[in-house]
């Protein structure tokens, strides 16, 4: 799988039940640990005193990322996302032998 660094940005529309935020919010931490347990989210951070998340995603390609993987958050259609791939960097302290 590539990996893929992704900046969250979710925007809840005015109005929207506070009910409603909060059903998405805890379905959005069930599949979050789902999509770890596959491989799919690798690392979360929350930058402090912001209301976005910058991750660490593998997925096949862009498109699987965005469309299977991204897409199955249950607060996605709030979101935006940016999206940028990675590739090893020859001076990675953390770079194994086999990483390409």
């Amino acid at each position: 799988m590539k990996e893929f660094l992704v900046e969250l940005t979710t925007t809840v529309p005015e109005g929207t039940d506070p009910a409603e935020v909060d059903r998405r919010r805890a379905a959005e931490a069930v599949r979050a640990r789902e999509l770890a347990a596959t491989g799919h989210l690798v690392r979360l951070w929350r930058p402090v005193g912001e209301l976005r998340s910058i991750g660490v995603w593998r997925a096949a390609d862009e498109d699987e990322l965005r469309e299977k993987v991204l897409g199955s958050l249950p607060l996605r259609p709030w979101m935006t996302a940016v999206v940028t791939a990675l590739e090893s960097h020859p001076n990675d302290p953390g770079k194994t032998g086999n990483a390409g």
